[in-house]
């Protein structure tokens, strides 16, 4: 039983058990114990709050006497130790992304075959201060003295970083180590052949009536789009792609040409609901709001209404918990499937989201089970609100400040921070190292170290100082969107050639108002290394490429300034806003 604290990964750690082959579910961590009596054994999710919050999410102590091995992770960790008689700190200096922990101990079953120095993921500024009776300190990093512990004689376990994401490079040793050699499972689950299992959840949410899809063209909504075709059979499954105008070049034409498509123009309406807009929450309601009017506009247009409808989406869980969508979680970013609108819909069950459950790297497996062709399931994701949300704006104009790590760009992005949303500046900095290559590990340093930064960039050329460059007042405009549209189609027709697309998961494009009155914008580089979306490692660029990527997005007029995102998620996300 995985206990929910709020934790971003908690849905991922109950995933990682079930690959295992050993079934998980989660449930909420104020569970009573009586409920998770019998059960092999419970692990407490990390969360975004402090165990000192009398609103925080807590644990009915008496789980601790059920007998059952139990494993915290993260404020899982906090959590436990606080019950149990030890004290947790507000830490000094977070502790975000890459870290490397030193493992001392490996005769305890929890921990066989894991001494010695390994990379693991952080996502943490409060810690274990003094630890409660019978338990050891197991591993530590540079700034987490207490980063494991032990009771073995009770079973009980923490671990301050998180094992079920994929950048901890051992995590999923540390959970089969719990599972087999401290819980005693045995192997009960097989996660493979999902496809007919979902196709039957389809028929039993869908009834005699229709699927009406809003497709992207991405791979969540083409998974879904095809399976819910297998389910109940193409004359029952409808299709329209809006082209909103925030879309990438070529997308409207690609997307167009699938099977049972049609395309719906609507930039107008889009952009002109956007226009003097500035927050990223704001927008993304907007456009969620947006794609709800379109979609009510099309129903009536087309007398879905008549048919029995049920709209169906490739929502997945990223989506979902990001959005705030467990009790205790922080919204980091509101989806676009998410908004009001949207939520009326499932209340009512008219919704169908086949895939809400899982990851991206699911998705594509289902994909791949249902045949689906590599063009499709091998495109890197591209979020729902289109360009909106990798154009960047500015509600006043504001100069680049200088300080001793660097320059303060002033405008905010979006970062996760200890499982909570932030929104935080930039931070600018002169990021290569002595062999002239990007200097992530000195990033790291500078967003655990300064409160109040969640993004740290490497200035790769401007056409004058950065000093003496200004972010400008300015919303969305149409010109704006195209002047990023035309960025973007540089960096991926360049990528394509070059097999560089193939290195990475994502590569977003990021447009922000910083530069001159002559070159007012600045392009942002974002490539990153992912498996789910979930956690994300910041990938670097040889020389050459980035060298030929700047070149050319440097003839754009409008562009005053190239950057590279150095950062990891945690704490950044992968999308600036």
């Amino acid at each position: 039983m995985v206990l929910d604290a709020g934790g971003q990964y908690c849905h991922l750690i109950a995933r990682k058990v079930r690959e295992l082959g050993v079934y998980a579910e989660v449930c909420a961590s104020e569970t009573p114990a009586a409920g998770l009596a019998g059960a092999k054994g419970i692990i407490i999710s990390g969360g975004p709050s402090s165990v000192y919050d009398p609103a925080s999410p807590t644990v009915d102590p008496a789980i601790f006497t059920l007998g059952s091995p139990v494993l915290g992770i993260c404020y899982g960790q906090q959590i436990m130790a606080y019950n149990l008689g030890g004290t947790v700190r507000k830490g000094d200096k977070g502790e975000y992304g890459l870290a490397t922990l030193e493992m001392n101990r490996t005769a305890d079953p929890m921990f066989a075959g894991l001494a010695g120095s390994q990379q693991v993921w952080m996502n943490h500024r409060d810690a274990v201060a003094a630890l409660p009776d019978g338990f050891a300190v197991t591993g530590s990093t540079a700034t987490c003295a207490v980063a494991a512990i032990a009771a073995p004689a009770r079973k009980f376990y923490g671990v301050q970083f998180h094992p079920e994401v994929v950048h901890t490079a051992r995590g999923q040793e540390y959970l089969s180590n719990f599972v087999f050699r401290v819980c005693g499972c045995e192997k009960d689950w097989d996660p493979r052949r999902r496809a007919p299992a979902l196709e039957q959840e389809i028929r039993d949410c869908v009834g005699d009536r229709n699927v009406f899809f809003f497709v992207s063209g991405g791979v969540d909504s083409t998974v879904a789009f095809a399976l819910c075709t297998r389910a109940l059979g193409a004359g029952r499954v409808r299709g329209v792609y809006v082209d909103t105008g925030l879309m990438r070049e070529g997308e409207t034409e690609f997307v167009g040409n699938m099977p049972c498509v049609t395309v719906e123009h609507a930039a107008e309406q889009f952009l002109g609901a956007l226009a003097g807009v500035t927050d990223p929450e704001t927008k993304r309601h907007i456009i969620g709001e947006e794609f709800v009017r379109v979609q009510e506009r099309i129903i009536a247009s087309r007398h879905l209404l008549d048919e029995n409808w049920i709209l169906g989406q490739g929502t997945i869980y990223p989506d979902t918990i990001e959005s705030g969508g467990t009790k205790h979680a922080d919204v980091i970013k509101t989806h676009h499937n998410r908004v009001a609108g949207i939520q009326k819909l499932i209340e009512c069950g008219r919704i169908v989201e086949p895939l809400k459950s899982f990851y991206k790297d699911e998705v594509r497996e289902v994909g791949r089970e249902l045949e689906l062709p590599a063009e499709l399931l091998d495109r890197h994701p591209f979020p729902g609100p289109g360009l909106a949300i990798r154009c960047l704006c500015s509600e006043v104009d504001a100069p680049v400040r200088a300080t001793e790590d660097g320059f303060v760009l002033p405008l905010k992005s979006v970062g996760v921070l200890g499982d909570s949303r932030s929104y935080a500046p930039v931070l600018a900095i002169e990021a290569f190292d002595h062999e002239d290559a990007l200097d992530h590990e000195r990033a790291t340093a500078l967003t655990n170290r300064i409160v109040g930064m969640n993004r740290v960039v490497a200035v790769v050329e401007t056409r004058g100082p950065l000093g003496q460059m200004q972010v400008r007042a300015c919303g969305l405009t149409p010109d704006r969107i195209a002047t990023l549209r035309r960025a973007d189609a540089i960096v991926r027709r360049i990528s394509h050639e070059t097999g560089y697309e193939h290195k990475v998961w994502q590569f977003p494009v990021i447009l922000i108002p910083l530069g001159t009155v002559e070159a007012p914008e600045s392009v942002v580089l974002r490539p990153v290394h992912s498996v789910d979306g979930m956690t994300a490692q910041s990938v670097g660029m040889d020389a050459g490429l980035l060298g030929r990527i700047c070149s050319e997005l440097m003839t754009m007029p409008e562009v005053a300034g190239v950057f590279y995102d150095l950062t990891h998620k945690p704490p950044g996300t992968i999308e600036w806003e």
